[in-house]
């Protein structure tokens, strides 16, 4: 099976860095990537996607991006199943 994802966008905000309970750097990053036609009012329909990076990468990240920089990411997609404060079932894809 393949599990690739390429994408190109804006950042939302400047990434979020902090460390697992083991050290390892991990980075939280929102990407807004604007679809390829335009809407009936003319607007171009926007995706935001959650991208997580770890180790270097993550500390680079912090270090050189910030929110509006154009970046291209090349990884992988994994989905995530939490308990949320009350009570709710959440699912995210990153």
């Amino acid at each position: 099976m393949l599990n690739r994802w390429t994408g190109c966008g804006r950042l939302v905000r400047d990434p979020e860095l902090r460390s697992t309970t083991a050290g390892k750097a991990v980075a939280s990053l929102t990407l807004a990537i604007d679809r390829d036609y335009k809407s009936e009012d003319g607007e171009k329909p926007t995706d935001f996607v959650d991208v997580v990076a770890w180790g270097p990468t993550a500390s680079f990240c912090q270090k050189y991006l910030s929110k509006g920089r154009m970046v291209a990411v090349d990884g992988r997609l994994q989905s995530r199943k939490w308990t949320d404060k009350e009570g709710n079932k959440r699912t995210v894809v990153e």
